[in-house]
């Protein structure tokens, strides 16, 4: 069950989502109680939306259903005397929720109980109920939100990187029977270099991943035009043009190149990839 669900169309600029905080406990008191005294609560321009569970499996349904739940408020004893515990490992260990903070309330804490909880779950925080009071709700909520949103851009980034690469990836194994294919690291240690550009260049496969790419740089790519391509590659994210080299069996080879920087999302090139095709085959 979530309370506040925004619904309000009159307004000509649409509400931001708002944070989603799951209370779990099987004293409705509390739930009554934690969103009166987080009611005005906002954060980042957001207002949060409390949902509601009353035992650890309606918890796990809930949280199931709704994977942008940012952090949950959750009691330890309920149904069982572990019930909250038992939820706070399901959702790391089989819902595979990393982002989501946790944060258990007791009404009965014993220190070494509370040591062996923090040491072997993957919580975020560990409150007695009868220590939390609302300007520590507060602030335990305010930080629990900052790390979520945090821990959130970082998947987000991730995740367009991995887009990209994949991409890179499709384009390279559609590419790969007829170009030349050099992937690099930031530092410019090779990374993989396709059959082709091997067998083009005379080179082994092995003798070249792990080595820095100065050292392949074959006859008619002198310095100056290496210089040209990594400005390119550091101010532009790419460069493009023709490159004559001295093929393997002693023939000229004219290569039509195109190299591209894919950037973090801090703008740092964090992985290169050039890949060329013969202009002209060799006679």
């Amino acid at each position: 069950l979530e309370d506040d669900d925004p619904s309000d169309t009159s307004s000509a600029a649409p509400e931001p989502a708002p944070w989603r905080i799951l209370i779990v406990d099987d004293d409705v008191d509390v739930h009554v109680v934690t969103k009166f005294a987080l009611s005005s609560t906002s954060f980042q321009g957001r207002r949060l939306s409390f949902l509601h569970a009353y035992s650890g499996k309606e918890a796990l349904a809930v949280l199931r259903d709704t994977p942008d739940i940012a952090m949950v408020l959750l009691d330890v004893i309920m149904e069982t005397g572990d019930a909250g515990l038992r939820v706070a490992r399901q959702v790391r260990e089989e819902l595979h929720n990393d982002l989501i903070r946790i944060v258990l309330r007791t009404g009965q804490p014993g220190q070494a109980f509370e040591h062996g909880v923090i040491v072997d779950y993957d919580i975020n925080d560990y409150w007695c109920k009868a220590d939390l009071t609302t300007r520590k709700l507060f602030t335990t909520v305010i930080s629990s939100l900052r790390a979520y949103a945090t821990l959130a851009a970082g998947k987000a980034a991730r995740d367009r990187l991995n887009e990209e690469l994949a991409r890179a990836r499709n384009v390279q194994a559609a590419l790969n029977p007829l170009a030349l294919i050099l992937t690099l690291d930031r530092n410019g240690v090779v990374l993989d270099a396709n059959e082709r550009l091997c067998t083009v260049f005379g080179v082994a496969r092995d003798a070249v991943v792990g080595r820095n790419a100065g050292a392949l740089r074959p006859d008619g790519i002198g310095a100056s035009r290496a210089h040209e391509i990594v400005s390119a590659l550091v101010r532009n994210g790419g460069w493009a043009g023709d490159i004559d080299i001295a093929g393997d069996a002693g023939a000229d080879i004219s290569l039509r190149c195109a190299a591209l920087a894919f950037k973090d999302s801090e703008g740092l090139p964090y992985q290169y990839v050039a890949v060329a095709t013969e202009r002209t085959s060799p006679e």
